[in-house]
């Protein structure tokens, strides 16, 4: 198992950026694919990036695409999201998640806490 804690969240401005960090410990960080999430209310958790454990391939959503980046440091144990110019529908609460396939959401089983994030208009 991976315990994983979020950290970044906040309140920002359309148009802001915020930095999300996940922090790993436990099994072999290295080992995993990590994947950001987010849910808003009302609606379904949604898999927004993701990274193969190499790093060499990864994952967003059109929602996200040339907005959004995520990257990994398996010295560090720490997977990050940098988000650029978000917009008010980005609000909802991130989640870091661990899991064996990059893009099989069904494969991530380790989670986080999540971190809040709202943008205001």
């Amino acid at each position: 198992q991976v315990q994983l804690v979020e950290s970044g969240g906040g309140l920002v401005q359309a148009g802001d950026s915020l930095r999300l960090s996940c922090a790993a410990s436990g099994r072999t960080f290295s080992g995993y694919a990590m994947g950001w999430f987010r849910q808003a209310p009302g609606k379904e958790r949604e898999l927004v990036a993701a990274v193969s454990w190499s790093a060499g391939r990864t994952y967003y959503a059109d929602s996200v695409k040339g907005r959004f980046t995520i990257s990994r440091d398996n010295a560090k144990n720490t997977v990050y999201l940098q988000m650029n110019s978000l917009k008010p529908e980005d609000t909802a609460i991130y989640y870091c998640a661990a899991g064996t396939a990059t893009t099989v959401t069904s494969s991530y089983r380790d989670w986080g806490q999540g971190t809040q994030v709202t943008v205001s208009s």
